[in-house]
């Protein structure tokens, strides 16, 4: 689904603005920020806490864009006598877009790139700094973690088995897994223990968060610029004949299931989701607004534990099982408060896709029918009774189209650039995106705006503690590059 709602927590960008610099270096950080799915039994994964809505969509789909860590070689930076090299950085980068499920355009990966190497850059002076200065890790507590990481490696991919031949894919053994994992815990924890003895946190009360936005309202994002649409959306739909045979299919997997295999086990043999198969079927947590409708009505009303019956989406047909399912926690670990003034409710599910491919003449079928509508409203038929007659728009709307306001910030990119320049009143052209083909009314503008006082009062000293915390970690972090020799690449 490529039109979003407004993240649910008003401040959310600001505490994802604030942990990014610390993200790589912290491991609790990582868990308050990142989805638990894994892509990979090489990266330890710490148990994930409810994320930040950041109004990313996390649809199960693969990551475009980006090659394989493996393939890629070379050094990116070299940093006094330690280098990063590039192949660091593509497994990171590769890594966030698999726990987010995004697919950024060139020049938002490439913005991404830089912003990965100067945390890998960061993260070298630190860890250096904490081995100059002493700090060390107690070796038991090491083996603690990557017990846990390893003893997360299996669960998340159903069965010793599967965790083994997880391994073979990847070309390692139990032992070396360990090595690594080891060595990736150390320098977590070093980097850590230095930051928190540089930069003790500093806890904020309501009335300093009060005083500190009145007095720097510069340093908080604004609420971006809204468009009130309506829409009509054609969707790519495939031959009756194909579904079925996807379908049969996914009942047979989940007869499997029912059986008795582990759900992890079986999702990483045959779901059509290679990202999320590799960590069994886990696609970490996530609010409503963020997968398409059909998939979150199933995941928020399933009981954990349920293996629920087959549901249909625009990418085919899923199994899902709810792993979770709470109120979204901000960094304090308070319930996150949505417009509505309730409490947002996130859930941890894991799925198991089979694609229903689509061909040239399904696209064409659907493009012929807009393109006929489009000829309507040129015609000044009104786009309220079309969208009635015509509209397979699944998420929430009216009868006439109206899906409310929505965020310019989180619409695709195809979608943003075909809707910005629009006047209130005015129709777009045909803009595609993965579903179908959509016609769209623009029938309000709110433009970008500050937050008020009232709208983010109860995140704010959250957040006020991660801007100076930022601001003492972006100084400490300078003055480390200052005496360095940093030569990127």
């Amino acid at each position: 689904m490529e039109i979003r709602r407004r993240p649910a927590a008003a401040l959310a960008v600001v505490t994802v603005v604030a942990i990014l610099s610390v993200a790589a270096l912290d491991p609790s950080v990582h868990a308050q920020s990142a989805p638990a799915a894994r892509t990979s039994v090489t990266t330890p994964a710490t148990k994930p806490a409810a994320k930040p809505a950041t109004g990313t969509t996390s649809k199960p789909a693969a990551t475009k864009g980006v090659s394989s860590p493996a393939r890629v070689d070379g050094i990116a930076a070299v940093v006094n006598d330690d280098v990063v090299l590039q192949s660091d950085v593509e497994e990171q980068l590769y890594l966030f877009l698999s726990r987010a499920q995004a697919q950024p355009d060139s020049a938002t990966l490439d913005t991404l790139r830089h912003q990965i190497l100067d945390q890998l850059i960061d993260e070298k002076l630190i860890v250096a700094e904490a081995e100059r200065q002493g700090i060390t890790v107690a070796d038991a507590e090491i083996e603690r973690q990557v017990d846990a990481a390893i003893a997360d490696a299996k669960e998340r991919l159903g069965s010793p088995e599967a965790f083994q031949q997880q391994l073979a894919r990847e070309n390692l053994t139990e032992d070396k897994l360990r090595d690594k994992y080891r060595e990736d815990v150390r320098r977590q924890l070093m980097a850590q223990r230095l930051v928190q003895k540089q930069i003790p946190p500093k806890k904020v009360d309501s009335t300093e968060a009060a005083s500190y936005f009145k007095a720097n309202p510069d340093k908080f994002p604004k609420l971006p610029a809204e468009l009130k649409l309506s829409v009509i959306q054609i969707p790519v739909v495939a031959d009756s004949a194909v579904d079925a045979k996807a379908k049969a299919k996914i009942e047979a997997i989940r007869k499997r299931i029912v059986a008795g295999e582990k759900f992890a086990k079986v999702a990483s043999e045959v779901s059509d989701d290679e990202t999320s198969a590799r960590a069994g079927g886990d696609l970490g947590y996530f609010t409503r607004g963020s997968m398409e409708p059909e998939f979150e009505d199933a995941a928020f009303s399933q009981a954990v534990g349920q293996l629920g019956r087959p549901v249909r989406s625009s990418y085919g047909w899923h199994l899902i099982e709810v792993m979770d399912r709470d109120t979204m926690k901000t960094i304090a670990h308070r319930d996150s408060i949505g417009p509505d003034g309730k409490p947002v409710l996130e859930v941890h599910a894991r799925h198991i896709l089979v694609k229903v491919d689509l061909t040239d003449a399904d696209a064409q079928r659907a493009q012929k029918t807009t393109q006929l509508i489009k000829s309507e409203l040129d015609k000044g038929k009104d786009f309220g009774t079309l969208a009635q007659k015509y509209s397979q728009y699944k998420g929430p709307h009216s009868s006439d189209g109206d899906v409310g306001f929505v965020s310019l910030g989180t619409l695709a990119p195809n979608i943003r650039a075909g809707l910005d320049s629009l006047k209130v009143g005015q129709v777009s052209d045909i803009l595609p995106n993965r579903t179908g083909f959509n016609i769209f009314k623009v029938t309000d503008r709110h433009p970008e705006r500050a937050y008020t006082y009232e709208e983010i009062k109860e995140e704010l000293p959250d957040a006020v503690s991660q801007i100076l915390f930022k601001e003492k970690y972006d100084t400490y972090v300078k003055t480390l590059r200052s005496k360095a020799q940093v030569q990127i690449r």
